[in-house]
């Protein structure tokens, strides 16, 4: 049987979590040394979790020369490749 769509785990989900394991904690914490080893490991303060933001991608540069020659092949591609007919389910008696 298969899994609803609203029911399946997200794949974006996984990546980005907004809290973290008290061992991910302690590792934090010890780099910004608000934490050493011999510390109490319960009790730990909250930390922060920073969001990756998307960097824009920078716009690709084209030459003249190469775009129409980029152009030609698409349209060789295009012409080359048959048109299919659509196919009809045949009819029930």
């Amino acid at each position: 049987m298969a899994v609803h769509k609203s029911l399946r785990p997200s794949k974006g989900a996984a990546s980005n979590r907004s809290v973290l394991s008290r061992a991910e904690r302690l590792e934090q914490l010890a780099k910004e040394g608000r934490w050493k080893k011999g510390d109490k490991v319960l009790g730990v303060p909250k930390t922060r979790v920073l969001k990756a933001k998307a960097k824009a991608k920078p716009a690709k540069k084209k030459d003249d020369a190469a775009a129409p020659a980029a152009a030609a092949t698409k349209a060789a591609g295009a012409k080359a490749a048959p048109a299919k007919a659509p196919v009809k389910a045949p009819a029930k008696k």
